[in-house]
C-alpha cells in the first residue's frame, strides 16, 4: 500500500510542542483529572486494575454512547482509541480498491488520504466560502450530480473541520435520499458535536437512512483528548465488521481511558463538559472577530461551531511559508490552509487559554506587517 503524508498532522505532531505559541489545535483547553472526577471518585480511579479491557469497549461505555443517538444500542458501538482509528477502522471496513468516494472538503484530511491508499477514485465535493456574504455554500445539487451508483462511501465532517459550517437537519436528509437512491454509505465525521457555538444542538446522520456509519471521540468537544477515546456507530453488522479489523491494530481501549470516559459520559457531568467548552470557546471567539474587524486585511466566516476558524489573509505569500516564518521567527504553530486546498488561508484555534490566543494573533499581525512592508 502507498500512503501520501498527512500533512497536516505531520506538522502539527512535529512541531507542536517546540513553539512558545500554540494555535494549531483544534480542541479546547483539556481537562485535567481532578476536574472531571469528584474526589470521593479517586479511589475507585486507583483501583483500577490494569487490564485487557473488553476489546470493543465495555458494555458500560457502549451504553454511555448508545444513549446520545436515537434507537441505538452497545450493538451498534465500538470503541476506538481516539475518533482517527475510528475513521480508519470505518474506511478500511467499507472501501475496496476501484470504489469511487466522495469527500467533502475543505475537511480533515485523514479519510481523503485513507480511501486513496485503499484504491479508491476519490472526488471532492467542495464547501465554497462566499467571504462577503458571510456564508460557506454547501451545494447539494453539485453532490447528487456527482454521486453515481458506483460511489461507495460519502464522507462528511459535521460540524465541518475547518470551515465551522454545520449543515442542518434538512440538508442532511437530502444527503441521506441521495446516498440511498444510489447504495452508498455515508460517514460523518460528528467529532465537533457539542462545541457548537450558539448553544445549539448539531443534528446526527444517525437514522437518516440505513447505510450510516458516525464517528465521533472525547478529544475535540469534551476536552479529553489525552484519554483517546473514540467511537464508531453504525449497523451491527458492520460494527462487527469494524470490530475484526480492530484486532488488526489497537485491539483495545486502554483501562482507565475506558473507566474516565464512561464517568465523563455520564449525563449531569456531560452536561456540565459541554457547558464548559461552550464558555470558553463563545468568550474567545468574540476576541478573534475584535481582532479580525481592525484589520483591514484579515478576512473570516464565522464560524458555527468547533473551536477554529479559517483567515483569509491579504499578504502575496503561500500558506505553508507562512506558516513555517511563523513557526521560525515568531515561534508561533498555526495550520496552512495548503493542507485543506485552501492557499492564502490559515487556521486559526481559539479554544485554548485567551492569554496565549491574544498573544498568537498579535505575532501573526507583525508577522503579515513585515511581509506587507518587505
Amino acid at each position: 500500500m502507498q500512503i501520501e503524508p498527512f500533512v497536516m498532522e505531520r506538522w502539527q505532531s512535529t512541531f507542536e510542542h517546540h513553539v512558545d505559541l500554540n494555535l494549531s489545535d483544534s480542541g479546547v483547553m483539556p481537562l485535567r483529572v481532578d476536574e472531571l472526577l469528584d474526589p470521593d471518585e479517586y479511589q475507585d480511579l486507583l483501583s483500577q486494575q490494569m487490564i485487557y479491557t473488553q476489546s470493543n469497549g465495555t458494555p458500560e461505555l457502549r451504553d454511555r454512547i448508545a444513549a446520545l443517538y436515537p434507537d441505538a444500542t452497545r450493538e451498534n458501538l465500538e470503541v476506538t482509541n481516539g475518533g482517527s482509528e475510528a475513521n480508519l477502522i470505518s474506511a478500511w471496513s467499507l472501501v475496496e480498491a476501484g470504489d469511487e468516494v466522495i469527500v467533502q472538503i475543505p475537511n480533515y484530511m485523514q479519510l481523503w488520504g485513507v480511501t486513496r491508499a485503499l484504491g479508491a477514485d476519490v472526488k471532492p465535493w467542495r464547501l465554497r466560502p462566499d467571504l462577503d456574504a458571510g456564508t460557506w455554500h454547501l451545494d447539494l445539487d453539485e453532490l447528487e450530480a456527482m454521486v453515481t451508483p458506483k460511489t461507495k462511501l460519502i464522507a462528511i465532517c459535521n460540524p465541518n473541520n475547518p470551515a465551522g459550517s454545520i449543515i442542518g437537519a434538512d440538508d442532511l436528509d437530502r444527503i441521506a435520499e441521495i446516498a440511498s437512491r444510489n447504495g452508498a454509505w455515508t460517514l460523518i465525521d460528528e467529532i465537533y458535536h457539542g462545541a457548537e457555538l450558539d448553544g445549539s444542538t448539531t443534528p446526527t446522520m444517525w437514522g437518516r437512512h440505513e447505510r450510516v456509519i458516525v464517528t465521533n471521540s472525547l478529544s475535540k468537544a469534551y476536552g479529553l483528548p489525552g484519554l483517546r477515546i473514540g467511537w464508531i456507530l453504525g449497523p451491527e453488522d458492520t460494527v462487527e465488521r469494524c470490530w475484526g479489523r480492530h484486532d488488526y491494530t489497537s485491539i483495545s481501549p486502554g483501562a482507565l481511558s475506558d473507566h474516565l470516559a464512561e464517568k465523563a459520559l455520564q449525563p449531569e457531568r456531560r452536561e456540565r463538559i459541554l457547558k464548559r467548552t461552550r464558555e470558553m470557546l463563545t468568550k474567545n471567539l468574540e476576541i478573534t472577530m475584535d481582532w479580525v474587524e481592525q484589520r483591514e486585511q484579515i478576512r473570516t466566516i464565522r464560524p458555527n461551531g468547533g473551536a477554529y476558524l479559517m483567515l483569509s489573509y491579504g499578504n502575496e505569500i503561500n500558506s505553508s511559508e507562512l506558516a513555517e516564518r511563523l513557526r521560525v521567527e515568531k515561534s508561533m504553530l498555526l495550520v496552512p490552509g495548503d493542507h485543506f486546498g485552501m492557499d492564502g488561508w490559515v487556521r486559526v484555534g481559539f479554544g485554548y487559554d485567551t492569554d496565549t490566543l491574544v498573544a498568537g494573533l498579535e505575532r501573526l499581525d507583525e508577522m503579515l506587517k513585515e511581509i506587507g512592508s518587505s
